[in-house]
């Protein structure tokens, strides 16, 4: 037995090598989470560029805008004819017989034959099948085509006036989503940092009690504060889980997609606001307001377009040629390919003419544009109102980033206030010289102060997108990222 464990003592070392270093291996394989290179690392500009590029109704705009932009560049094949081919084959539903009279040859006329007797009846019974083929060649002229021009392109414009408000607002509503799930987050790890506190606290509470020094209710109590934090804890987490989720989707990924964002600074609050010249640069740059205008401008040459129309003479140009195959023969029985078997056919036509119902206003002419003013007006109107609002809207904004920041100054100092009271009630509780209770609190008022300033600071920023928008200035000129 002695000379049997020498000999295969080693022998179980090196089994049991091979076991652990293939446990080790299936752990790396296996049992180890996503690596951190699938994990994907998103900034603000990433997470815009992938909303954009698969968001589906920005794909539809793109879409609208793509066709106003062929007809702004094909605009000019109004000025080419309307060309048409056909060939008609038709067969009557009863046979047409045609009688005449017809000269009597020289060899049949008698002498003292009267000139009636000079000429017999004939009659032939015409083929039902006729063949007749055209080509045809129409314009339409008018000094509205060229107004009609200008409207098309002033259309397109407009069109790509919207299609681009449309991704500058994806790009607001996407970074300021970007900034919600950074600030849960942080609220989050705030939470784990309280939560991580109060357990500490408990440990502690349960040393001092074990050593006699406080009773057994000052150890429940501070379990019971371990206690209370996890439904919130876990309601944090799952909220943010499914923001995540929803960003994902919006940016056309999967909603198990796992990434991180990259951190924006958010302590800057020293921006300054020159409300004047914020509402100057808004009431010319703001997106909507743009938009408008571009609508406004379209109409009016549409509107101009009608009227020229209205109130021009029109000129009709045709042209056409129709051969006929000769209704006396028979379009089965005779060749089509030779000339003397065709009878031509076809004209040139120049009509000048003019709408005279347009200079009556209770016409449908008449009222449309009465309809097309009206419109223009309504718009006019709207433009005024958007543009009062719009620098009301800049004026409360600014307003609100200014107490922002003036509370965010006071806050940074509750903040600072808050941690020392902590430190020093915790000092004095383990000197015995405060409750438990003391120390919950202080730790509450810390944890209250550090997640109101944060809001803050995530508001301020989100309250910058959205006057960056209405100023109409790239993103990132006043939020800086």
């Amino acid at each position: 037995m002695i000379r049997f464990s020498r000999v295969t003592w080693p022998a179980r070392r090196t089994a049991s090598l091979l076991v652990l270093i293939f446990v080790g291996i299936a752990w790396n394989v296996f049992g180890q989470d996503k690596p951190a290179s699938d994990v994907m690392l998103l900034s603000p500009q990433d997470a815009v560029d992938l909303a954009i590029k698969n968001n589906l109704s920005l794909q539809t705009a793109k879409i609208d805008l793509d066709t106003k932009q062929r007809k702004a560049d094909m605009v000019w094949n109004q000025f080419l004819p309307e060309v048409n081919v056909t060939g008609t084959v038709s067969r009557a539903n009863w046979a047409t017989t045609q009688q005449t009279l017809v000269p009597v040859p020289t060899s049949e006329i008698a002498p003292g034959t009267g000139v009636y007797d000079l000429v017999t009846p004939y009659s032939i019974t015409l083929p039902n099948w006729n063949v007749i083929g055209t080509i045809s060649a129409s314009l339409n002229l008018s000094v509205a085509m060229i107004a009609g021009i200008q409207a098309t392109r002033s259309n397109y414009q407009a069109g790509i006036m919207t299609f681009e408000k449309a991704k500058l607002q994806i790009e607001r509503d996407i970074r300021k989503t970007y900034n919600q799930i950074l600030l849960l987050e942080n609220t989050v790890t705030l939470q784990n940092d309280a939560f991580d506190n109060a357990q500490r606290q408990a440990n502690m509470a349960q040393a001092n009690y074990e050593a006699g020094l406080v009773p057994r209710l000052t150890w429940l109590q501070a379990q019971v504060q371990v206690e209370n934090l996890k439904p919130g804890m876990t309601d944090l987490e799952n909220n943010l889980k499914a923001l995540k989720a929803n960003f994902a989707m919006t940016l056309g990924l999967p909603y198990d997609t796992e990434f991180n964002l990259v951190d924006v600074d958010v302590t800057d609050f020293q921006i300054p606001l020159d409300l004047a010249d914020l509402i100057s640069k808004a009431s010319s740059g703001k997106p909507d307001i743009i938009e408008l205008q571009k609508n406004i401008v379209a109409l009016q040459n549409a509107r101009k377009a009608t009227a020229i129309q209205m109130y021009t003479p029109f000129l009709q140009l045709s042209w056409s040629i129709s051969p006929m195959f000769n209704p006396t023969l028979d379009p089965w029985s005779n060749s089509w390919f030779e000339y003397d078997n065709w009878k031509g056919g076809g004209s040139f036509t120049a009509v000048l003419g003019f709408n005279l119902n347009s200079f009556l206003p209770f016409t449908k002419e008449g009222q449309s544009l009465k309809d097309m003013d009206s419109q223009i007006t309504s718009l006019n109107i709207n433009l005024a109102q958007l543009v009062q609002g719009t620098q009301l809207e800049i004026f409360t904004k600014v307003n609100s980033l200014e107490n922002t920041q003036a509370s965010a100054q006071v806050q940074k100092s509750a903040v600072d206030l808050a941690e020392m009271t902590y430190n020093l009630t915790e000092e004095a509780y383990r000197a015995g010289l405060q409750d438990f209770q003391s120390v919950q609190n202080s730790a509450l008022a810390l944890s209250q102060a550090k997640l109101q300033l944060l809001t803050q600071q995530f508001n301020y920023i989100n309250d910058l997108i959205d006057l960056e928008y209405s100023v109409g200035v790239p993103f990132g000129t006043l939020s800086s990222f």
